[in-house]
Order: structure tokens, then sequence, then C-alpha cells
């Protein structure tokens, strides 16, 4: 979870801490230049209050929690406009209001998911792709439309994606998956009771799952062999639509792409350039019919 979220969640935190985290949020800008002493001074506490803040908030002491509270004072600088996830725009808006507003709200998306990710996790995600003889992908609704989207891409490089929900066949699905297989899901929620079952179904089997999700305490990351989870300031229903989850979800699935297409570049490439030309000028192309 990103360091602001922490200070704005303020789990597990006393009502002196909390006062800290709240003084830090209204004032992200100073605290680069602010010391420990200043900082209890101005807040109205102890010394030992703002380093058990820093040590909750998962950094040895302040000088470190302070460095990455500066990253978040300089990010929020020239970021771009802050825009609410749920209701981006108000009725009274003009027309170019509102497409700016959507605009910034997916930058936005886009560099909070991004200062998310972890390598590793990315790396290892990808490898179980790759090795993968079949790849289903579990997702309803609005998340669908993004799991078809990674599937026409997948095509291009010679891997074909089953959408294990399509025509209310999960189950059969998922009942068919071995170990030489991978599953995605991508749920925002990550509360399916559906996805559980089979996700434990799946770790008894020794069949890898991976998990997309904007829910960081859900109980399925532990039944994933990979899970990638970004949080998003949008709500569970209050909301116009749900921009900001598909938007990450988009960008997650267009990211694992690339890395595939890039661990076998120069094949997928020349495969490419060959696909293309049988589609365009040679045998598959319109023109082949008239001969």
């Amino acid at each position: 979870m990103l360091l602001i979220d922490k200070l704005r969640l303020q789990k597990d935190l006393t009502n002196t801490e909390k006062r800290i985290a709240d003084y830090i949020l209204q004032h992200l800008t100073t605290i680069p230049a602010i010391n420990v002493a200043e900082l209890a001074k101005n807040t109205y506490t102890s010394h030992s209050s703002v380093i058990r803040l820093a040590q909750k908030m998962g950094y040895d002491g302040f000088r470190d929690f302070r460095v990455a509270v500066s990253e978040i004072a300089h990010s929020e600088l020239y970021r771009s406009e802050p825009v609410d996830a749920n209701f981006p725009f108000m009725p009274q808006d003009s027309t170019k209001e509102i497409a700016k507003k959507i605009a910034d709200l997916t930058i936005n998306t886009v560099q909070r998911t991004y200062a998310q990710l972890e390598d590793q996790i990315l790396d290892d995600t990808v490898n179980l792709l790759a090795k993968a003889e079949r790849i289903f992908l579990f997702a309803q609704g609005d998340s669908q439309i993004r799991a078809r989207s990674f599937q026409n891409k997948l095509v291009k490089i010679n891997r074909f994606l089953i959408i294990a929900d399509e025509y209310a066949d999960e189950d059969w699905n998922a009942a068919s998956l071995t170990s030489n297989d991978c599953a995605i899901f991508i749920t925002y929620r990550a509360r399916v009771p559906q996805y559980e079952r089979m996700m434990k179904h799946f770790l008894n089997e020794n069949i890898p799952a991976v998990l997309l999700t904007g829910n960081s305490q859900s109980n399925l990351i532990p039944l994933a062999a990979q899970a990638i989870v970004f949080t998003q300031e949008e709500m569970d229903f209050l909301k116009v639509s749900t921009f900001s989850s598909q938007v990450a979800f988009e960008y997650i699935l267009d990211t694992l792409f690339s890395l595939l297409y890039a661990k076998e570049f120069q094949k997928n490439l020349s495969d490419f350039k060959k696909k293309n030309t049988w589609i365009e000028k040679g045998s598959l192309s319109e023109d082949a019919n008239s001969n």
C-alpha cells in the first residue's frame, strides 16, 4: 500500500499518531524541511510519538520516513489536477472541463498504479504465463472487457487465452485446468465466493493462479501464486462508473503483454511481419480471392 494511503487510512494508529498523520497530509510540501522536534511541537505531541508513527508506516526512523513523504510532496506538486475517482465531473462542468478531468483521472490512475508495481512480482507473473500451456482468465462485468482486450493482444504472439466466465462455463473451465496451465483472476473488490473456491482448488492441485485486485485485504491474496495489488480511491458502489479500476486493469494487462513480448522480441516481431504479409498481400488477403 502507498504511504499516502496508509496515512489516510490510519489503521492501528493511536489518536496521537492520527493527529500527526493528519498534519502531514495537510502540510505535505513543508514536511521535507521539518525535523522531529518541529513536527512534534506543531502537532502537540512528542518526539517518541513521531518515531512510532514512522515505524508503523514501515520505516526504521524519521529520516527515511521524511524522504518518503518528500517523494509524495514532489509527485503531488507535478501531477495532473487531482480528480475524485468516484465523481470526476459535475453536471455544471463544460464539455472541455469534463474531458480534462477524465484525462487527468486516467493519468493519475496510471501513475498511482505504476508506483505500486513490484519488479519481482511482475517478472514472476510473466514467467508463469510464458511457460503455461493454456491461460484461463476469470473476470466478470467491466473487467471481462479488459480481459477480451488482453486476449486480442496475446493472439499476436501466438498465445491463446480462454475467457473462463464466458457462457457461464467457469466451473467446467476451472475443473479442466492442470498444473501445466495458469489462471488469472481480475476482480477489483476480490470478494467473490466462487473465485475463492476455485483458487483453493487450484492451490490444492498445484495450479498457478494470478490475482489482479484493488483490495489489499482480500482473503484471495494468500491463495494466489502471484498477486498484483493496486489500491485506488474508488468506492465499491457510490460512483459514476468504474473509471479508475478499469484503467488500472488495462494498464497492468498491457504491461504483462509487453513483458511477454519482450521475452522473445525478435521472434515475435518476425512472426508478426510474416503473418501481416499473408493478411495484407499474401494468401489471406482479399486480393487472393481474385487469383
